[in-house]
C-alpha cells in the first residue's frame, strides 16, 4: 500500500516537472543575484564560472571590494585561458578609509566590466560585490541597470554581495538570498585556506 502511494506521488511530480520544462521555452541570457547576509554568494557564482568553463565558455570576472586580497580560486582562474579578471586596486573599505580614493577604484573597474557587458563573445560575467558599490554610492546604479540591459542577449550575469537594490532585485531573472545562520569567525576561527582565502 505505502509503495504504491509513493509510486503514485512521484507519478505526479514527474508529470508536473516534465511539463514545467516543456513550459520553459525561452533562450536568453539572465541575471542572477545573491545576496545576503550569509557565506556563499561568491562561492556559488564560481561555482557557475566553473560549470561555463565545463562547457568550453568564455568568462569574465570583475571584484569589487575584496580587489587585493588574493585567493585559492584566483590563483586557479590566472591559469584558465578563457578567463578574463579585473580586481578593484583596495583592499576592504574599512582598510582604506578613503571614500574619494575607493569611489575612483570602483569606476576605473566598473568601466572594465563595462567592457566585458558590451562583448558578445563573454558568454557569463560575474560583478563580484558589486552590491556594496551601489549602497556605497562609489557608482550609480542608472548606469550600471542601462548596461545591464544593453548587454548582448546571450549573455548571462552574476552579481553577488549583501543588500542588493531593489532595482537590481526586479531586473534578475533569479535572485537567491543566502542566510547566516553560523559561521565559524564568530568562534575565532580565522579564515581557512580553500573555504574562505
Amino acid at each position: 500500500m505505502v509503495e504504491n502511494q509513493y509510486k503514485a506521488r512521484m507519478k505526479r511530480k514527474k508529470f508536473y516537472i516534465n511539463t514545467r520544462i516543456k513550459q520553459a521555452n525561452i533562450d536568453k541570457g539572465i541575471i542572477i543575484i545573491l545576496t545576503g547576509n550569509g557565506k556563499g554568494k561568491s562561492s556559488s557564482a564560481l561555482g557557475m564560472v566553473c560549470r561555463a568553463l565545463g562547457y568550453n565558455m568564455k568568462v569574465a570576472i570583475a571584484k569589487f571590494l575584496k580587489g587585493s586580497q588574493i585567493t585559492g580560486e584566483d590563483m586557479f582562474l590566472a591559469k584558465q585561458p578563457n578567463v578574463q579578471t579585473t580586481h578593484m586596486k583596495t583592499g576592504f573599505t574599512w582598510d582604506t578609509q578613503d571614500k574619494a580614493f575607493d569611489t575612483d577604484m570602483a569606476q576605473e573597474t566598473w568601466s572594465k566590466a563595462e567592457q566585458y557587458l558590451n562583448d558578445d563573445s563573454i558568454n557569463l560575467v560575474v560583478l563580484d560585490e558589486l552590491t556594496y558599490m551601489i549602497s556605497y554610492q562609489y557608482l550609480y546604479e542608472v548606469q550600471i541597470i542601462n548596461t545591464l540591459n544593453n548587454r548582448p542577449k546571450q549573455q548571462h550575469v552574476i552579481i553577488t554581495g549583501r543588500v542588493a537594490s531593489q532595482k537590481l532585485i526586479e531586473l534578475a531573472d533569479t535572485v537567491s538570498e543566502i542566510k547566516d545562520i553560523k559561521h565559524a569567525f564568530r568562534a575565532n576561527i580565522k579564515a581557512q585556506k580553500g573555504i574562505e582565502l
